[in-house]
């Protein structure tokens, strides 16, 4: 089975550790490159080919969301999943829109994690159940979506 290349780009260090190391533990994914800002990933870009960049949104020097409109125009067959804290829906629609094919919370575990490495480098779109729920009380009571769950 061919390995999954991946690039992470997030300002925090030890989270970029902590991710190396979880997907170190994988056969199927390898990290090809870390960095720490959008500004660097698009000089790695010119470089390296990956098969998913996982992306934070709030970096200095240059910000995820304009990382990744400028990513996607130079190269339009990047993948991309966003790693975030953040559940503001305005950031979504911004990125879907931009070509971003997945989206993860960062308190998410290993396994969902490489689910969505692996769904959207197979050219499948990505949405971490947990986000989508939140996105989903934002907008309804938090009873309509438990008795929606239970009518699936």
């Amino acid at each position: 089975m061919k390995k999954i290349k991946i690039i992470i780009a997030d300002d925090h260090k030890l989270f970029r550790d902590g991710l190396r190391y979880i997907l170190g533990e994988t056969d199927n994914i390898e990290v090809l490159s870390e960095v720490s800002n959008g500004k660097e990933l698009l000089e790695i870009l010119e470089v390296a080919q990956p098969d998913v960049v996982l992306l934070d949104i709030n970096m200095p020097v240059m910000n995820g969301i304009d990382a990744a409109r400028e990513a996607m125009s130079l190269y339009p067959g990047l993948k991309i999943l966003v790693l975030t804290m953040y559940d503001d829906e305005q950031y979504y629609n911004s990125l879907i829109e931009i070509g971003v094919k997945g989206f993860v919370l960062k308190d998410t575990d290993s396994k969902e994690l490489k689910n969505a490495i692996v769904a959207v480098a197979t050219g499948n779109s990505y949405f971490s159940q947990e986000l989508l729920l939140k996105l989903i009380r934002k907008k309804k009571s938090k009873e309509e979506v438990e008795e929606g769950l239970k009518l699936t």
